[in-house]
């Protein structure tokens, strides 16, 4: 394969094959509504009890923790909004310093720019595409200081280094052990941005469920879907109470009068989406096994191509939301419009968040990988479909 038109066409009869789709449109991740979605959606609306307050919010948070094997769940409006609340939750101040993966989605990182905290951006490891912790050890012992206060400070900066938020891109665990161990010697809080990571498990524990407090996204193109919606996952009793506390507008309970004893957000999910999500979760075990099913047989047909390669999960068990391959930069785009052309919602993989206008005055350390990932990775459909 030694032109772009011949991967195109390589790709296209993989994807086309197993979707048993041969023409039209193949969507990079479109929902799958075919369960009891809409019974769940029409009593919510019989209800009345749309917005905030309403039985499906908790009975999805509920849903969450059974599931998951979290103790608690504070569904949110989407999932940047939980990252938003979670570092609240850790006492993130501003001027503080989050260390962050550079090659990750924008929802990220926003969330420490609403704190005014400042973004310290750390490069890819090539095998997880999460955080590279090697990296984050080396930074944190050459360049940071552990003070007599317990923290941890940026020699250069002079700024606490209060949390560290690791990411699992495109459902691929992160390596948690390593990571909270190198994060504990530096007592620097684990904030796991997991919303692409529900059914992804790492050593037996869920992903959002390893750090001090974990994030889910029900995005329309998730793996479950609310159409909007994330969730705050921890173990700890108060930080649950003040995580549902803070998202509905630090209101103080009272029939009739409106008392608020802090300033609040108004971040809590409606109802009616959680009746979306309770039907759609019921669903998981059965998008799983085919989103395996669905990569291994990708993996089958296109690993081992020249200039291909498809990308696995190296640790853990991953959710296969995205199927992801690894091509030469100097044909991605060219294959990008290519199967875009021929009806297959291929997509580009995030641009460095260092890289970009907003973010590119804060620190980075060492950014290589995450450079070479974006520049080569291409995301291919492994959406559900059929009962």
């Amino acid at each position: 394969m030694s032109n772009p038109q011949k991967i195109i066409d390589l790709i296209e009869h993989a994807i086309r094959r197993i979707y048993d789709q041969p023409e039209g449109v193949i969507s990079l991740h479109a929902p799958f509504f075919r369960g009891s979605e809409w019974k769940y959606v029409q009593d919510c609306i019989d209800s009345g009890w749309v917005s905030s307050a309403g039985k499906y919010v908790k009975k999805f948070e509920k849903m969450i923790t059974d599931y998951t094997r979290a103790q608690y769940a504070v569904a949110t409006v989407n999932g940047t909004a939980a990252i938003h609340i979670a570092l609240l939750l850790d006492g993130v101040q501003e001027e503080d310093e989050i260390l962050c993966p550079a090659f990750s989605f924008v929802g990220t990182i926003s969330p420490v720019l609403y704190c005014n905290a400042y973004p310290v951006f750390f490069d890819s490891d090539s095998s997880t595409l999460g955080i590279d912790v090697i990296k984050v050890k080396r930074f944190l012992s050459e360049k940071c200081i552990r003070e007599k206060d317990g923290y941890t400070y940026n020699k250069s900066s002079g700024r606490k280094i209060k949390a560290c938020i690791p990411m699992h891109s495109y459902g691929y665990p992160v390596d948690m052990e390593s990571l909270l161990s190198v994060c504990k010697e530096y007592n620097i809080s684990v904030i796991e941005d997991a919303a692409e990571a529900l059914g992804s498990v790492y050593k037996g524990k869920h992903c959002g469920t390893l750090g001090k407090i974990g994030v889910l996204s029900f995005n329309g193109n998730k793996i479950i879907t609310t159409g909007g919606g994330g969730m705050i996952l921890t173990n700890d009793q108060g930080l649950a109470k003040r995580a549902k506390h803070l998202t509905t507008t630090a209101k103080l309970d009272h029939p009739w009068e409106y008392i608020h004893d802090e300033v609040g957000y108004n971040y809590r999910m409606p109802n009616i989406n959680a009746a979306l999500g309770c039907a759609q979760i019921e669903r998981l075990p059965q998008f799983l096994r085919q989103k395996r099913t669905q990569a291994e047989k990708l993996n089958k047909i296109l690993n081992n191509k020249k200039n291909l390669e498809v990308i696995q999960p190296q640790i853990g068990n991953g959710n296969h939301w995205i199927n992801l391959i690894k091509i030469d930069p100097k044909y991605r785009d060219d294959v990008l419009e290519g199967l875009n052309d021929k009806g297959i919602q291929a997509r580009a993989s995030w641009n460095p968040l260092c890289d970009m206008k907003p973010y590119a005055r804060y620190e980075q350390f060492e950014i290589k990988a995450a450079r070479e990932l974006s520049s080569s990775l291409i995301c291919l459909p492994n959406g559900v479909y059929g009962d």
